[in-house]
């Protein structure tokens, strides 16, 4: 069975929401599990701790897994045009899978929520690219062979699924955005298979 990790990290619901909607995505493909994971919040109290597992939704992601995975699938709210600093975070303690190649040349994705269209949703996608892109990673887009790119008029880039929240971040997936996150990780999953 190919794994697929989804990681995520979502502040009000909007990127967990796209998290789970890549995760049917993926195991409309037999053969393929995904495997949601988040992670915890940056402290700026240096003293600060997480428990080991979250009160709620999916558990903190490990290094074990995502050295382990298959492919995978990363999602961040974008922050000023860039992902949220406690994904950010996890990634920069990822220097042993660099060194040993442990993600090289697998399949990966990215995913973002923002309030507003013109929020920085490519640039921030663009961003969670470049450190996948250092591990080696082969990227994977959303191909215009998905009509809902042609259609959406709220969130949805070739660059990876999109979300536009609202300036409450209160406004559901849209019908074209929920397509195009199943069809990001049905891609991805079908990608792990051949690669």
């Amino acid at each position: 069975m190919k794994q697929v990790l989804i990681l995520y990290y979502s502040r009000h619901g909007s990127t967990k929401e796209m998290a789970k909607l890549i995760a049917r995505g993926v195991e409309s493909v037999d053969g393929v599990e995904a495997q949601l994971r988040t992670v915890p919040e940056v402290s700026e109290n240096c003293e600060a701790s997480e428990p080991p597992i979250p009160d709620s939704g999916a558990p903190y992601v490990t290094l074990d897994e995502l050295k382990n995975c298959d492919a995978l699938a990363m999602g961040s709210p974008g922050r000023f045009g860039n992902m949220a600093a406690p994904l950010k975070y996890f990634l920069e303690k990822t220097s042993s899978q660099w060194l040993s190649g442990s993600l090289v040349g697998k399949p990966a994705s990215v995913f973002t929520s923002t309030s507003s269209l013109h929020g920085g949703q490519e640039s921030t996608l663009l961003g969670m690219m470049l450190p996948l892109l250092h591990h080696g990673m082969l990227i994977s887009g959303i191909p215009y062979t998905e009509s809902e790119l042609l259609t959406t008029s709220s969130g949805g880039t070739p660059y990876g699924a999109t979300h536009v929240s609202g300036e409450k971040s209160d406004l559901p997936l849209s019908a074209e955005e929920k397509a195009l996150c199943m069809a990001s990780g049905k891609r991805l999953a079908n990608l792990s298979k051949v690669l």
